[in-house]
């Protein structure tokens, strides 16, 4: 017999990135939902956009069942964001049309996966949309704030110190130095846990700005002490302490349509009806192709050792392929801990891991917020007392 719940349907989507155990934690809400309190499960396609644009399809058992060990997910991701949505060339706040579908299909609570972009749409949606929301936190970045690890995290990291080990032996046959580039966004942390746990002997991460003559000493060190090769683990967002942090991805440029224009002749059509407002314009921009961060890094090191040098982009190979067993234990855990809050009708949170243990966290304390490195963590001081260099000592 089922359980008592206060929440009687709730709708789930997967946003941003896509990301190892999306799958399992779908699964994870879904099973727990419809077998211990036969809560009503619509799925939605696509991310934000597939609820405006009501693009959806029914979950029960059968069609979770088995998708627990697959990367990706069944419902399709985007970047999306309700209220800047682009719709026919022109970016729109599309809220009202999110909320109004979501009442229409009978929806009591939006769950939504995904990292920190997801945690503000999902805060907007809650504050400005009256909906009820909670948020399940995934990032390979292992960025969002709230939580002390984020799913998709271990399997990135693992690949990413799979990737290292087999650059060893390459490394060593050919007396070479190689730069490994990690993804990580804004935060250092999968550079620092791969790193580590590959063995890399340098390691540069966002939080730490790096002087590249120190790291070209550290390497010439070894030389001198007889090591034939050397590994620099280097997260995409790491800079010399000489420049500026790297700027945001490009955007397009945007030109603004006020709500309330003053006469202009070649003002744009009116929005639809469910449109609250027409936000802005997009036109075309042109981006020069700058010389990647890890190439120059590998470049200015062999001259600066003479020593040959090699790199590796890891890239969107640690976004894919099958959750580790720690992602899909997560998963399940934040998947079953969203649906008890859920049924006593705890919203407008994000399912977090403090202490071990699953925790709700307010929303508003989570969104716009990063979680980084912090400079005394206790992987810092490990590297450290192991002899690894950051490029600032």
């Amino acid at each position: 017999m089922a359980k008592k719940s206060k929440t009687q349907c709730i709708g789930i989507l997967t946003a941003g990135g896509d990301c190892p155990g999306l799958n399992a934690a779908i699964r994870g809400v879904a099973k727990a939902a419809i077998s211990e309190y036969d809560i009503k499960v619509i799925g939605i396609l696509d991310g934000f956009r597939g609820l405006i644009e009501n693009r959806t399809v029914m979950l029960d058992n059968r069609a979770v069942s088995g998708i627990l060990t697959h990367g990706g997910t069944i419902l399709g991701t985007s970047r999306d964001k309700p209220h800047k949505m682009s719709m026919g060339g022109r970016i729109m706040d599309m809220t009202s049309a999110a909320v109004e579908n979501a009442r229409r299909l009978g929806i009591d609570c939006l769950v939504c996966l995904g990292g920190g972009g997801t945690q503000k749409n999902a805060l907007h949606l809650s504050t400005v949309g009256g909906m009820n929301v909670i948020t399940l936190p995934k990032t390979i970045d292992n960025d969002v704030y709230g939580t002390e690890v984020s799913f998709g995290f271990d399997t990135a990291m693992s690949i990413a110190t799979e990737a290292i080990d087999r650059l060893h032996t390459t490394a060593t046959s050919h007396n070479r130095l190689i730069v490994c580039e990690v993804m990580g966004h804004r935060a250092g942390w999968l550079a620092l846990g791969a790193g580590m746990a590959g063995g890399a002997d340098v390691i540069l991460i966002p939080e730490i700005p790096y002087d590249l003559t120190k790291v070209a000493e550290h390497l010439l060190e070894r030389r001198r002490n007889g090591k034939r090769f050397s590994i620099i683990t280097v997260s995409e967002a790491a800079h010399a302490a000489a420049e500026e942090a790297p700027p945001p991805e490009p955007d397009t440029k945007k030109r603004r349509v006020a709500k309330k224009r003053t006469g202009r002749d070649s003002a744009p059509p009116s929005p639809p009806a469910n449109v609250d407002a027409v936000v802005e314009t997009s036109t075309p921009s042109i981006t020069l192709v700058q010389e990647a961060m890890a190439s120059k890094l590998a470049r200015q090191l062999q001259q600066l050792t003479e020593t040959e040098a090699r790199v590796t982009s890891l890239g969107h190979v640690q976004r894919g392929g099958v959750p580790s067993a720690t992602d899909r234990l997560l998963c399940t855990r934040l998947g079953v801990q969203a649906v008890e809050l859920l049924a006593e009708g705890t919203y407008n949170v994000m399912v977090a891991i403090k202490g071990g243990c699953c925790k709700a966290v307010p929303l508003a304390e989570v969104a716009g917020r990063k979680k980084t490195v912090p400079l005394d963590h206790a992987w810092i001081r490990a590297a450290r007392s192991v002899g690894t260099c950051f490029g600032d000592d």
